[in-house]
């Protein structure tokens, strides 16, 4: 007698997720190049931005070499706008997939997620060969609180993303909300600057924003002499923890009427 296989529903999830990751790649990347396109692009941004700035800085910002300073800046924002702005427009991308009653929302923000997450690995690994052949001087004096940063600001773009692809359903001008709030992040997110390079009358104005903290507290732990001022890990972290919350907590009170819109 033929036996049926049950399966636990986080398996069924991680399945479920597995497989619109599969599917995002296949929709993105269809064309020659394919998914080297993906890492091809950010590195070739961020080395240039980097390489510029190195030249004309002279060598150094703040004890540590300014193309590594640079790069640490670019990785950031970068890990953070691509993820928030895939992960905002994830449910609505998928949505003909929730006629599966298998298929949630959640689904599918965490599959674009992890995909950007695992492009900016690759970026990581590239980025960090191109400096060993240049000669930079390439540091990690606290690898753990890199990786911690890296996935504050990987949390935060996805909780905000959810929190807008849910929105969205509803609003249907949550996009343009979006783009006007973050093009500005660019450049009041230290990527070009330090807050050491700038008054302490003038932080309040800057330092409400986590991916500064983010940028300049792993500045400090791949250079321990960089000594970031006026940034918190404690922020930081409670900013996270904080959306987060929210976040699943919108998502409790709404999918099921974001799939039945």
């Amino acid at each position: 007698m033929a036996q049926v296989k049950t399966r636990l529903a986080y398996q069924v999830w991680q399945d479920v997720v597995f497989a619109i990751f599969i599917r995002e790649i296949r929709s993105k990347f269809d064309d020659k190049v394919g998914i080297s396109w993906a890492v091809i692009q950010p590195v070739s941004f961020i080395f240039i931005l980097s390489f510029i700035r190195g030249r004309m800085d002279g060598g150094l910002t703040h004890t540590m070499p300014t193309f590594m300073f640079m790069m640490y800046g670019m990785l950031m924002i970068q890990l953070f706008l691509s993820t928030l702005s895939s992960t905002a427009n994830s449910i609505h991308r998928n949505k003909a997939l929730f006629s599966f009653r298998q298929v949630q929302p959640l689904s599918a923000v965490m599959a674009n997620a992890l995909f950007e997450i695992l492009v900016k690995v690759a970026v990581i690994f590239v980025l960090w060969l191109a400096v060993y052949f240049m000669g930079i001087e390439m540091r990690l004096d606290d690898s753990l609180m890199v990786l911690l940063m890296l996935f504050n600001v990987w949390m935060i773009a996805t909780s905000l993303g959810l929190i807008m692809a849910l929105a969205k359903a509803f609003i249907v001008e949550v996009d343009k909300i979006r783009n006007l709030i973050t093009r500005p992040m660019f450049f009041i997110s230290g990527v070009f600057f330090s807050l050491q390079d700038i008054s302490e009358q003038y932080w309040p104005f800057l330092n409400w924003n986590p991916l500064l903290h983010s940028i300049e507290l792993s500045r400090q732990a791949a250079y321990a002499g960089y000594q970031a001022q006026g940034v918190s890990l404690t922020y930081v972290n409670l900013t996270t923890l904080t959306l987060m919350f929210s976040a699943l907590v919108f998502y409790q009170l709404t999918w099921r009427q974001v799939i039945s819109r």
